[in-house]
């Protein structure tokens, strides 16, 4: 495993212990991720979508580190795919 993906999988697996911020990038809503949740690929992960004011969920397919943000990609219940860009930082 690359030192990258050793990091960013550490930090993945290490981190729900605040609030992670983010944006669909389909809509352009924010969406927050609660603490308490672990984003892994194969995953589910439920999300507040401010613009929408409801709870989301997706099966997580991918996670990607792109530059100072974590791109999660996932497939909603009704099988459309979702990416959030979420900040790097999680918190």
């Amino acid at each position: 495993m690359t030192r990258i993906a050793s990091t960013l999988a550490l930090a993945l697996l290490t981190w729900p212990a605040a609030a992670w911020d983010g944006t669909d990038g389909s809509t352009g809503n924010t969406v927050e991720i609660e603490k308490g949740q672990t984003v892994r690929r194969g995953r589910e992960v439920e999300f507040f979508d401010y613009g929408a004011g409801a709870y989301r969920s997706i099966d997580v397919d991918s996670i990607r580190q792109r530059g100072r943000s974590v791109e999660i990609e996932g497939t909603d219940s009704a099988g459309n795919s979702v990416t959030l860009e979420m900040d790097g930082n999680g918190d």
